[in-house]
């Protein structure tokens, strides 16, 4: 009896767990990244096929952004901090729930979903002050495309940190996956706007 159980094979190495929700959010971080990048791709396209016109320095420029437009910088600007801020507390909740400090996460998702809710507020303000009519042109309407599907990536990452929170008040703070894939979303949507920013607002 002694020498058979000598024989036996030791158990093998432990099976990672597998996180589905990572997996989903990778998919969708990986399909919204391929939408707003494909996209500003068809910006630079519409941009590069617009007529010329004599700029500052007698420089010929494209003749894209219409004249009768004004981009507010210091509301595109504040809302590019904005969405960097919201990244870094996202990241705070993951630091929290590693620490099992159910008070600081739940604090930091709230704090990520109301600043998604002043970006969303600040790009409406933007809208308001431009006066861009959708179908005045090719400008407006690949500008209220782009940064229309923004806001809506903008509105679930707000869902995503509201879910989040309600979970962790839940008890659930032992379940990183959550608080994880939710700054792994915000991240995504700190880098997507940071793009969009840099090529409609910076660069018009």
């Amino acid at each position: 009896m002694t020498a058979a159980a000598d024989r036996v094979l030791p158990a093998g190495p432990v099976t990672a767990a597998r996180h589905p929700l990572f997996i989903a959010t990778g998919a969708v971080v990986a399909a919204g990244t391929m939408l707003m990048f494909g996209m500003l791709a068809v910006w630079f396209k519409f941009r590069d096929a617009s007529p010329l016109r004599v700029g500052r320095n007698n420089k010929m420029i494209h003749d894209w952004l219409p004249a009768d437009l004004k981009i507010p910088e210091v509301a595109t600007n504040t809302l590019a901090i904005t969405m960097v801020i919201a990244a870094i507390m996202g990241q705070w909740a993951v630091y929290s729930a590693t620490r099992k400090d159910a008070q600081h996460t739940t604090l930091a998702l709230f704090i990520t979903g109301v600043i998604g809710v002043a970006a969303v507020n600040a790009q409406v303000a933007i809208y308001k002050q431009m006066g861009a009519v959708l179908a005045d042109g090719p400008y407006q309407t690949m500008f209220y495309a782009i940064t229309g599907t923004m806001l809506v990536l903008i509105c679930t990452g707000i869902a995503f940190s509201l879910v989040a929170a309600f979970r962790v008040l839940g008890g659930r703070i032992a379940d990183r996956a959550v608080v994880t894939a939710h700054a792994m979303y915000w991240y995504f949507l700190s880098t997507a706007f940071i793009s969009l920013w840099f090529v409609v607002y910076v660069q018009k």
